[in-house]
């Protein structure tokens, strides 16, 4: 089975900017492509699972998310790290707009995209684990049944109030080496 790491994407391995699309504004929080790196050595799988509702909202294109995944992705391997899989939720129940204004299981704190992992991962849930900066980041990983981190980047200062994760810490990287590392 697959030990997995779900992380939310803005505000946990990116700075946060509001409705990130363009690889010339993307910027790493300090120490996310070494924390990467250490998860994929010790073998866990990396996957993104990601609300993007500027698609929604019609600010920019699913390409355009795909094309800044894939930036992510050549970016880390400039440091010798990877994510093996992205998954984005472009829907928005009430901002949306055409096609992308639904109500979806995708969209966090729902789970369908931890259920897209599973069609590319055999998940290990005893040993996985969803780690974010949002609410709806850490109910979400509760919904799928996984162990959470909230980090304290992004938004995570002030969502720590809910009080619903499993751990807090002051980063990602601190997450893989206080928490992660500790545990398994």
């Amino acid at each position: 089975m697959d030990r997995i790491v779900f992380l939310d994407r803005d505000g946990t391995i990116n700075v946060e900017k509001c409705y990130l699309y363009k690889p010339e504004e993307f910027e790493f929080i300090e120490g996310v492509p070494e924390a990467i790196r250490l998860l994929n050595e010790a073998g866990y799988k990396v996957a993104v699972i990601t609300n993007q509702a500027g698609v929604a909202r019609g600010y920019y294109a699913e390409e355009d998310v795909e094309r800044l995944h894939r930036y992510i992705n050549e970016r880390l391997a400039e440091k010798g790290a990877h994510i093996d899989a992205f998954f984005y939720c472009p829907h928005h129940p009430e901002k949306g707009i055409g096609k992308y204004k639904k109500e979806c299981g995708c969209r966090k704190p729902g789970i369908g995209m931890f259920l897209q992992a599973e069609e590319f991962f055999d998940v290990d849930k005893e040993n996985s684990w969803m780690i974010g900066d949002k609410h709806a980041d850490i109910e979400a990983g509760k919904n799928y049944g996984v162990r959470t981190i909230l980090v304290r980047t992004g938004y995570g200062k002030e969502e720590e109030r809910w009080r619903e994760y499993d751990f807090v810490t002051r980063d990602l990287m601190s997450g893989v080496i206080d928490v992660i590392f500790r545990i398994r």
